[in-house]
């Protein structure tokens, strides 16, 4: 073979291994239920990271947000009595960064999955030791650390997409879970105001 065909090999199989690579290495698809973060304090890394409003950091909820697409939601897509991964994909996760207070037992600083048993008047939300799962097919009750049931309250809006948000309370903090016409508010309590924005004090 001649330096001019040893030269054209070399470059075709270049460009096929390159191509190969790029094959290899596609970035997947747009996520149908997109992955979202609610923090307490609100916005915490924007308003106290960014802007420097004071404020500790609490909780943070990591879940991904399915959207309700003209179907009926709960008691049919999400069936009454069953553990729900609270969203789409992975289960849903929420981290304390201090000791908080759920249905009257103390919760330990820590990360933990959301779960949650919707019915037609209550919710069951369980907050479970074990992380890191994808829906609830793995799920295993004797790594409950609580449950708690929670009022289900009618929305007025209809939320197309899975929701969640905390919002201050007097005791520390509800975290609102919407999806539909179905909202339902989990309290979370501490004994200090730690997160909670405060005013600036004029000089």
């Amino acid at each position: 073979m001649n330096t001019v065909k040893k030269l054209v090999a070399i470059v075709c199989l270049a460009v096929a291994t390159q191509a190969a690579f790029a094959q290899e290495k596609k970035l997947p698809p747009v996520d149908p239920s997109p992955m979202d973060m609610a923090y307490y304090p609100v916005m915490y890394p924007y308003v106290c990271k960014v802007k420097g409003e004071p404020g500790m950091l609490v909780a943070r909820a990591v879940f991904s947000r399915p959207q309700k697409k003209g179907r009926p939601i709960f008691g049919n897509l999400v069936e009454y009595g069953k553990v729900w991964r609270l969203g789409a994909n992975e289960a849903t996760e929420i981290e304390f960064f201090r000791p908080v207070t759920i249905g009257g037992k103390l919760v330990p600083k820590g990360r933990y999955t959301l779960y949650a048993i919707p019915n037609e008047t209550k919710w069951t939300v369980i907050l479970n030791k074990q992380t890191d799962i994808w829906g609830a097919y793995k799920y295993e009750q004797n790594l409950d650390l609580l449950r708690t049931d929670v009022p289900v309250a009618a929305n007025d809006e209809e939320l197309e997409a899975f929701s969640m948000v905390f919002e201050k309370a007097s005791y520390g903090a509800n975290l609102l879970m919407g999806w539909d016409k179905t909202l339902v508010s989990l309290p979370i309590r501490w004994s200090e105001s730690a997160g909670a924005p405060t005013a600036r004090k004029k000089k």
